[in-house]
C-alpha cells in the first residue's frame, strides 16, 4: 500500500495562529477567574468622611503595587515584574479627595481609606435692591 502526505489545508500558518489565540484566550479565561476569586478577600466600608475598601494582597511589596484614582474610581494592579498579578477597579459612589486620602500594605493586607471629596457650592446668592 502507498500512503501519500498531500499538504492540508489546515497546516497552513492559519492553524498555528488559531492555536496561539487560544492559549492567550484561555490565559485570560484564567486570569478573569483569579481576579474574581481574589475579589472575594475584599471588603468596603464608608462613613462621613471616607470610603475604607480592604483586599487581600499576599506576596505583593508595596513598591509592586499601583493605584491610580479618577473622579470615582479607585484602580489597582500589580506592576510589571511583580510575582503575582493584581487588576482590579472600584467604582465609588462618591469623588475621591486625593490629597487627604491614604494606602497602607500590611501582612499582605492593603487597606484604602479614601477620603470622599466635599461637593463645591457653585451657587451664589444675589441681593434685592
Amino acid at each position: 500500500m502507498f500512503f501519500a502526505t498531500a499538504p492540508s489545508p489546515l497546516s497552513s500558518g492559519l492553524r498555528r495562529q488559531a492555536y496561539a489565540h487560544a492559549g492567550r484566550t484561555v490565559d485570560r479565561f484564567l486570569d478573569d477567574a483569579l481576579c474574581s476569586a481574589r475579589q472575594q478577600g475584599a471588603a468596603y466600608t464608608q462613613d462621613d468622611a471616607a470610603f475604607t475598601l480592604t483586599l487581600d494582597m499576599p506576596g505583593i511589596a508595596k513598591d509592586q503595587l499601583s493605584i491610580a484614582i479618577e473622579g470615582a474610581v479607585v484602580r489597582i494592579s500589580s506592576k510589571e515584574g511583580a510575582p503575582r498579578r493584581y487588576r482590579a477597579a472600584y467604582e465609588l459612589p462618591q469623588d475621591v479627595d486625593t490629597t487627604q486620602s491614604e494606602a497602607k500594605l500590611e501582612n499582605g493586607v492593603l487597606t484604602l481609606k479614601l477620603a470622599k471629596k466635599v461637593p463645591v457650592k457653585n451657587s451664589t446668592e444675589l441681593t434685592i435692591q
